[in-house]
């Protein structure tokens, strides 16, 4: 089993409020992670029909069964669950941690327990496996792109199971417009709605533009901006919002689209091997969209928000990412594996704009080694996401 970095902040969240939801994309572990974190809690999910039906016909008694908590799974099937445990927190004495709601639709899950359990519930997002938990658990590849090709969802890395990921993922995304988008749009357009996906995979590490996302697929922007929301909330993309600090006049205001996970994205880009990533005009958007993942990833573990922009000006000049933690990171993101002088150039420029004596900058590149050199951070692609701290 994986140990999961998002543990102590699960932990810490427990210790604190009533109700714990964890959220985060299908297949990112989540059930995992609570049974280990809560081996001695009771377990109950509504994907059991008769737990379901049990649960659903006297919500307030079903709650009360439990006067020591218990983890509930696909917690949204029964949403008249979620009123139950409202009155059960307000009538009853504190206790941290009672119950931990998990479930794979995101979208129900969260609509219900903001509605019913808002200053009650606290929430985790829990991402697919970071380079440091494959590194700990002595499973992270040998090379930089047979990680990205792959992805870094848990089951890929179960050794009890042999998924061909390319088959995996078409399950993955088969589930996801069955399960969670079909919820949210209309019928009729899901496959529509799987050739916007395939299209906006194209723009992973690129600004976004509804309107030439709009003209390939033949539908109106509102409906593009509905449809990215829905890929957002089920953590399938991340939109990086532009650098907001005053350092000019000219800064481009339009936000860039990553997704999470580099194999779902390498499988929606038809890419078939390692071998086709790396001779792909797609190749740096991949290394560019797996390093913001795993930045995200390390703040998210830790139960935090990303805080993650990017900077560019409308004369072209730009860095990648812009990390906004206890100190700044001005981070560019190169697909060389050499740690050359002239790689840190525009984070070099950046700093100076900046003016904060306490900023910092790094390079992210695929050498197999970290250092750094003339004070700028050169950080090899196996500690992306735990080297700036």
């Amino acid at each position: 089993m994986i140990n999961r970095t998002a543990q102590s902040a699960l932990i810490r969240l427990a210790s604190q409020f009533p109700v714990v939801g964890i959220t985060g994309p299908r297949q990112s572990g989540k059930t995992t992670l609570t049974k280990m974190t809560f081996p001695d809690k009771k377990y109950v999910t509504f994907d059991d029909r008769n737990m379901r039906e049990l649960a659903a016909a006297n919500p307030s008694d079903f709650i009360m069964a439990f006067p020591e908590g218990a983890i509930i799974d696909e917690a949204q099937k029964v949403p008249e669950i979620f009123d139950a445990l409202k009155l059960h927190t307000d009538n009853t004495t504190f206790t941290p941690g009672k119950f931990i709601l998990t479930g794979s639709s995101q979208f129900r899950l969260r609509e219900n327990m903001t509605d019913s359990l808002a200053g009650r519930a606290a929430f985790l997002k829990l991402m697919p496996l970071s380079i440091k938990e494959l590194k700990d658990a002595d499973l992270l590849p040998d090379n930089a792109y047979d990680l990205i090709f792959k992805g870094q969802y848990p089951l890929l890395y179960d050794k009890n199971r042999s998924y061909i990921t390319e088959d995996w993922y078409e399950s993955y995304i088969d589930t996801y417009l069955d399960l969670d988008v079909k919820e949210q749009i209309n019928k009729s357009n899901l496959s529509t709605f799987k050739k916007f996906i395939q299209i906006c995979a194209l723009y992973s590490g690129q600004l976004l533009s509804m309107d030439s996302i709009a003209k390939q697929i033949g539908v109106s922007q509102p409906t593009i901006k509905s449809w990215l929301s829905i890929l957002e909330a089920s953590y399938i993309i991340h939109l990086l919002e532009p650098d907001s600090n005053n350092l000019g006049k000219s800064i481009v205001k339009t936000p860039k689209l990553y997704f999470v996970d580099s194999g779902l994205l390498c499988h929606l880009l038809r890419l078939d091997s390692k071998e086709e990533l790396l001779l792909s005009n797609s190749k740096g958007a991949a290394v560019e969209t797996t390093a913001v993942a795993e930045m995200m990833k390390y703040r998210m573990n830790q139960g935090k928000k990303p805080c993650l922009t990017f900077f560019r000006d409308r004369s072209g000049f730009e860095v990648d990412t812009i990390a906004d933690w206890k100190h700044t990171f001005a981070v560019e993101i190169k697909s060389s594996n050499a740690a050359e002088s002239k790689l840190s150039a525009n984070t070099k420029q950046y700093l100076a704009l900046r003016q904060d004596e306490n900023a910092r900058n790094a390079v992210f590149y695929l050498g197999d080694t970290s250092m750094v050199i003339n004070n700028t951070s050169y950080v090899s692609w196996r500690d992306w996401g735990d080297y700036l701290k």
